[in-house]
C-alpha cells in the first residue's frame, strides 16, 4: 500500500482543503503537525522552495501548494472525482478557486487586519464585491460542483469557520445573510457533511491564532506610520 503523509498545521485553511480531499477519496494518510514558527527539518526537506504547508508526501515524493495537491489527489485516486470531466467545467473550477484565494481570502484578511477607519470600510466593500461573484456561482445549486462537493467547494470551504473567525477578530461583517443568502445556504450544506465537520479545528484555537496574527499585523502597520 502506498505511503501517504500530510505535513500541515491545524489552523491553516489551505491544509484543511487537502485533508478534506483525502478523506473524500478514502485515502489513508499520516498527519504530521508542523509548527510554522519553528519549522521542522521534514518540512524544510520536502518544501525547500517555499518552506510552507501543506505538503503531501506520496511514496517519498513531495507535492506542495494546496491546489496542486488537490489535482494530484484527484488524478491519483479516481474515486469521488473533485473535478468534472468536461474541460470547460474543469477550467472554470480552477479559475474560481484561484479567485477565492487571490480575492476572497486575501481581501477578508486585509480588511480584518485594518483598524477602524475609512481604509477599513473600503477594504470591507472590496471584499464583499469579491464574495458577490461567488454568490452568483452558487445560486441555484447545493454545492459549487452540483449535487456533490468538488474542487471549488473545497477551495471555498474556509468560509463557514475561518471567515467567521476573521469577522469576529477583525470587528467586521462581510458575509451578511441577507446580502449573500446562497453562500449562507451553501455553507450550511457544506458543514453538514460529517467528514468536513469532523476535520475542522476547534474554534477557540482559531480565535487565538487570528487574535495573535492580526494584532501582530496591526502593530507592524503602526510602526511603519
Amino acid at each position: 500500500m502506498a505511503e501517504v503523509k500530510l505535513i500541515a498545521t491545524t489552523q491553516s485553511l489551505f491544509c484543511a482543503r487537502v485533508e478534506w480531499a483525502l478523506k473524500l477519496k478514502g485515502v489513508e494518510y499520516e498527519y504530521l503537525e508542523d509548527d510554522l514558527r519553528n519549522k521542522s527539518p521534514l518540512l524544510l526537506k520536502y518544501n525547500p522552495v517555499h518552506k510552507k504547508v501543506p505538503v503531501l508526501v506520496h511514496d517519498g515524493k513531495p507535492i506542495a501548494e494546496s491546489y496542486v495537491i488537490l489535482e494530484y489527489i484527484d488524478e491519483t485516486w479516481k474515486q469521488n472525482p473533485l473535478l468534472a470531466q468536461d474541460p470547460y467545467e474543469r477550467a472554470m473550477a480552477r479559475f474560481w478557486a484561484r479567485f477565492v484565494d487571490d480575492k476572497c481570502v486575501l481581501g477578508a484578511w486585509q480588511a480584518a487586519c485594518l483598524a477602524e477607519g475609512e481604509e477599513k470600510i473600503k477594504a470591507i466593500e472590496s471584499a464583499q464585491e469579491s464574495l458577490a461573484f461567488l454568490e452568483k456561482q452558487i445560486e441555484g445549486k447545493k454545492y459549487f460542483g452540483g449535487e456533490e462537493i468538488g474542487f471549488l467547494d473545497l477551495a471555498a470551504g474556509w468560509i463557514p469557520l475561518w471567515l467567521n473567525v476573521m469577522e469576529e477578530v477583525g470587528g467586521m461583517k462581510l458575509l451578511d445573510a441577507e446580502r449573500f443568502p446562497f453562500l449562507h445556504e451553501w455553507a450550511r450544506n457544506f458543514m453538514e457533511i460529517p467528514l468536513i465537520r469532523e476535520s475542522i479545528p476547534p474554534r477557540d484555537k482559531l480565535l487565538d491564532y487570528f487574535h495573535a496574527s492580526i494584532s501582530y499585523m496591526r502593530s507592524l502597520a503602526t510602526n511603519i506610520q
